[in-house]
């Protein structure tokens, strides 16, 4: 059976890729969550004002700014293309 999975450093991230993640990085995973309990509360408001759509559009955001919390975590662990060196080797 052929084995198709990349190995650490076999495949690299372009430099758009690169430069994005440079400046994401930046921002603190906690404006992530947040973002994500924000969208929470303010379809909870909409909910109550009656207004269904608006409600279920807005709380439907939860999820990406999480799932983006969590990409922006890796890229801070990893680095952009996982070649970078272990950080938890480095741990006393």
């Amino acid at each position: 059976m052929t084995d198709y999975r990349v190995t650490k450093g076999e495949a690299q991230e372009d430099q758009v890729t690169a430069a994005i993640e440079k400046y994401t990085s930046q921002v603190p995973s906690s404006v992530y969550l947040a973002l994500a309990l924000g969208s929470m509360a303010v379809s909870v408001g909409f909910q109550v004002s009656k207004k269904q759509h608006t409600s279920l559009f807005i709380g439907q955001w939860a999820a990406p700014f999480l799932i983006l919390g969590i990409y922006n975590k890796l890229v801070k662990i990893h680095g952009s293309d996982g070649t970078t060196s272990d950080v938890a080797g480095h741990i006393a």
